[in-house]
């Protein structure tokens, strides 16, 4: 016996998944950690990001997708190493910092928040992060406007004294508040 579920063609109903605004609202239901990617070297840069996943635990891989209109894009295309450092609670501001067009660029942008070399590729990694992962480019892969790119983790190091920082409809919050509604 086949069962099948009819929609209510109520106003939530995203009926038309090509309305991005719409689809953009869908997505913020699903609440995400926040991180800072960083790229060290002669051009370090730092860039927000939501889309950090794990992939594998042998061998460990992790993916970030990033917009092929961003720096970070560009800086990744041709780094040796990444990383990615898993924001606490109280990293708020560094989050804002980090997706603000108008900040400094190049290393001068790494002078507005505390920050330490990755011990083994030197990569920025946020000091006080809830966690943060030294990664290797392993394979790329399109993702329509976005390149996902795979990682081999080669160092990890993780805290549990406070909240993780998370994006969830629209905004930056704690994971003991309570839900947040889109306007």
């Amino acid at each position: 016996m086949e069962r099948r579920y009819e929609a209510d063609a109520g106003p939530d109903l995203l009926s038309n998944v090509d309305d991005a605004r719409a689809l953009r609202h869908a997505f913020a239901t699903f609440a995400t950690g926040v991180t800072v990617v960083t790229v060290g070297g002669d051009n370090p840069h730092g860039m927000t990001a939501n889309s950090f996943t794990t992939v594998s635990l042998d061998p460990p891989l992790a993916l970030i997708c990033v917009g092929r209109n961003t720096i970070m894009h560009t800086c990744l295309l041709d780094a040796p190493a990444f990383g990615v450092s898993v924001l606490a609670a109280e990293h708020a501001p560094v989050a804002r910092y980090f997706s603000d067009a108008d900040r400094p660029m190049g290393a001068e942008q790494f002078q507005a928040v505390e920050w330490l070399p990755g011990p083994r590729t030197g990569v920025p990694l946020i000091a006080g992060a809830l966690a943060w992962f030294e990664c290797v480019p392993w394979q790329q892969y399109d993702g329509g406007d976005h390149t996902i790119f795979v990682s081999r983790l080669v160092t990890a190091e993780r805290r549990f004294e406070t909240d993780g920082l998370l994006f969830h409809f629209g905004a930056l919050a704690r994971s003991d508040q309570p839900r947040r509604t889109l306007p």
